[in-house]
């Protein structure tokens, strides 16, 4: 029986992570993962999606080429040529980065495609050929993988884990569910020609986000053909129908849709089957398990990260969560962590990215706030690259002058707000954003006009009475749409 300091169970972001950084700390440490190094993210998540994302924007850009002079046929989709690409990128990111050659060089013992492994006690579990890893301190990063709604038919229906598998693209795609993952689902396929359909339960889609974004998201989508349907009551049957499939729900009475293929986008669970975690006495809770402000779990020299916490599933959260659990796990439960500042948002079409708090959190916090609203059509950028269409949000406090929120639809949403979220984790005022010279033309560069809105606002800008008295839409801006 080999007997180690730590275990880490689990081979993606957050476990390679954990165990290099127990590693740092001088643990000896075993890797344990059931399948291929990278865990969802580079194998079926982010990594792959990306590749369909880019193949979108490439061929929504291709719409443009006339208007710059660039003439030619516009490209066709090769479904199947675009998915062996996907693979290509995967095997690439996964030769880059080499991840057991790592673990190896930094002392690690790594168990890799070894199956399933399971807990037969509280410092030990057993792997899917026989063979037994003792641990002092153990720590969970299995990831999760998409739930799937229990009604009748509900085989028949795909998740974004099945897409990788599909042989041509559907004509008609309905996709249930509007979060992240099942908007930008429905953003590739549209792009790609599939008709697609799409139905949330809320009443509107990405819930969590900023009601801006999910407002300007909506109206994208619509404008390129998703029909989104928000406020159902219930998916009740999925038939197969010849070919094709029909589904029944409830909005406003009975409906139903008749297409090629149906996608469920209703959540994330955590891989907690098949671990027997009830014999390390690990509780478990609606899927996922729960861990203290030190990242423990109800066994306390269990640790976890990740996704199987339920609590913040990004690949950048699951990094820092991992640090800290190692941490942990090796010097002691002394650290806490909190999820303050994290950029997130979503490679659609458009874009959105979202950091720090929305307004309408902010509201039930009892914040004072101010926010300044620019849309994409003020950027000269965006009249140059012929994409005017979005917004960005700032939200201010009225007190601290601190930056409380940044959201952004459009063209690089995500890289925009991440200058703001860098911002944020200085804790600057935004008088400092509105001050900073944001290079022209650039996207970045909406920033700096919202903060500067902001700023005139809060009355830091000197102004003369009459000047003040013409309100906001005269703002001393070069930039600006009429």
């Amino acid at each position: 029986m080999d007997s180690f300091d730590v275990v880490v169970i689990g081979g993606g972001p957050a476990g390679v992570t954990a165990a290099l950084r127990a590693r740092e700390l001088g643990a000896s440490v075993a890797l344990v993962e059931r399948d291929r190094m990278g865990g969802t993210c580079t194998n079926d998540g982010c990594v792959p999606t990306r590749v369909l994302a880019k193949a979108a924007r490439l061929r929504r850009e291709a719409e443009q080429c006339p208007d710059y002079g660039l003439m030619g046929p516009l490209p066709t989709v090769d479904f199947t040529q675009l998915l062996r690409r996907t693979q290509q990128t995967v095997y690439s990111i996964q030769e880059k980065k080499q991840l057991i050659k790592h673990l190896d060089d930094s002392g690690a013992q790594v168990f890799a495609d070894v199956g399933s492994a399971r807990f037969t006690g509280t410092q030990e579990i057993e792997l899917a050929d026989g063979s037994v890893l003792k641990g002092n301190k153990f720590i969970l990063c299995v990831g999760g993988h998409a739930r799937r709604l229990d009604l009748p038919g509900a085989e028949h229906a795909l998740t974004h884990s099945d897409t990788w598998g599909l042989k041509r693209l559907p004509q008609s795609l309905l996709v249930i569910g509007g979060a992240a993952t099942g908007c930008q689902v429905a953003s590739n396929f549209a792009a790609f020609g599939s008709k697609v359909k799409m139905l949330e339960i809320d009443s509107r889609i990405l819930a969590v986000e900023d009601e801006s974004v999910s407002a300007e998201v909506n109206q994208g989508f619509t404008s390129r053909g998703i029909e989104v349907h928000t406020g159902i009551e219930g998916v009740d049957t999925i038939e197969k129908v010849g070919n094709e499939l029909r589904v029944t729900y409830r909005s406003g009475g009975d409906q139903s849709v008749i297409v090629d293929a149906v996608l469920f986008a209703v959540g994330w669970v955590g891989n907690v089957e098949g671990l027997d975690l009830e014999a390390a006495g690990v509780e478990i809770k609606r899927g996922y398990v729960p861990v203290n402000q030190n990242l423990q779990t109800s066994a306390p020299h269990i640790f976890a990260a990740g996704d199987i916490t339920g609590r913040m599933m990004l690949v950048q959260s699951a990094g820092y969560e991992a640090r800290i659990a190692a941490e942990n796990a090796v010097l002691g439960p002394e650290l806490r962590y909190e999820h303050r500042i994290v950029p997130h948002g979503g490679f659609t079409d458009p874009e959105y990215g979202s950091v720090g708090m929305t307004e309408s959190a902010a509201r039930e916090a009892g914040e004072e706030y101010l926010i300044a609203e620019v849309p994409y059509a003020e950027l000269d950028r965006a009249v140059i690259d012929g994409r005017p269409e979005g917004l960005f949000k700032l939200i201010v406090s009225q007190e601290t002058h601190g930056i409380l929120g940044a959201h952004a639809v459009g063209e690089q949403a995500l890289e925009i707000v991440q200058i703001v979220a860098a911002g944020m984790a200085a804790d600057i005022w935004v008088e400092q954003l509105a001050e900073m010279e944001l290079a022209y033309p650039t996207f970045s560069a909406i920033a700096g006009l919202a903060a500067r809105r902001i700023v005139r606002q809060l009355g830091a800008i000197p102004l003369a009475p009459e000047w003040r008295a013409l309100a906001t839409p005269h703002d001393a801006e070069r930039e600006r749409r009429d």
